[in-house]
């Protein structure tokens, strides 16, 4: 997807962070605001591709935002953009990845940058992508005994696992297709960045 085409929905109740997302993203992107949730899920359509969105907000929560919008089948990209440090929770959560605030202009882009990049791979890849992140997250955040004793965390590794076999497989598949080879190697790394494979 080329950036100029990415429609972003910047959801926050900090109308001026919101605003200052917004600032930041309008060189390349089309961005539009919301300070609510429910202002939010007025402003979603089908022409919305990424969602960064505020996990605490007064009325509807980022959470709850999140399960409508998944409920509603929206294919967007969602990216939590907090300053709620992430806990087990997460693992059932829809979103495509996770950013604990402050976060920086150039940790913005970055973000949006990889995310509509990651769009354009197969359900699986922002699957695979998806769940790493979650992993990377409660790995910086938990023990390793709070890890070994939750069973979703466990049930959450071999699902990554299992993932990755199937795209390394796909990947010795893809031999002549050199560009998407490449590129997920490219995602593959940044994820073993993140998870310490």
């Amino acid at each position: 997807m080329a950036s100029d085409s990415a429609n972003i929905l910047v959801v926050d109740d900090e109308s001026r962070l919101a605003d200052l997302f917004a600032a930041w993203l309008q060189q390349d992107y089309t961005v539009e605001t919301a300070y609510d949730g429910e202002n939010a899920l007025e402003k979603m359509s089908e022409e919305i591709d990424l969602v960064l969105l505020d996990r605490r907000m007064p009325g509807l929560s980022g959470d709850e935002v999140l399960e409508k919008i998944r409920e509603k089948k929206y294919d967007a990209r969602v990216v939590m953009v907090t300053a709620v440090d992430p806990d087990f929770d997460i693992i059932e959560m829809g979103f495509d990845d996770y950013l604990v605030k402050p976060v920086s202009k150039d940790e913005l882009l970055d973000l949006v940058d990889r995310i509509q990049t990651r769009s354009e791979y197969q359900k699986e890849v922002q699957e695979y992508y998806s769940l790493a992140s979650k992993k990377s997250l409660l790995q910086t955040e938990k023990s390793e005994q709070e890890l070994e004793k939750n069973e979703e965390y466990q049930e959450l590794v071999e699902r990554v696992d299992e993932l990755r076999e199937k795209l390394d497989d796909r990947i010795n598949q893809l031999e002549g297709h050199d560009d998407f080879a490449d590129a997920f190697r490219d995602l593959d790394n940044g994820a073993d960045e993140f998870n310490g494979f």
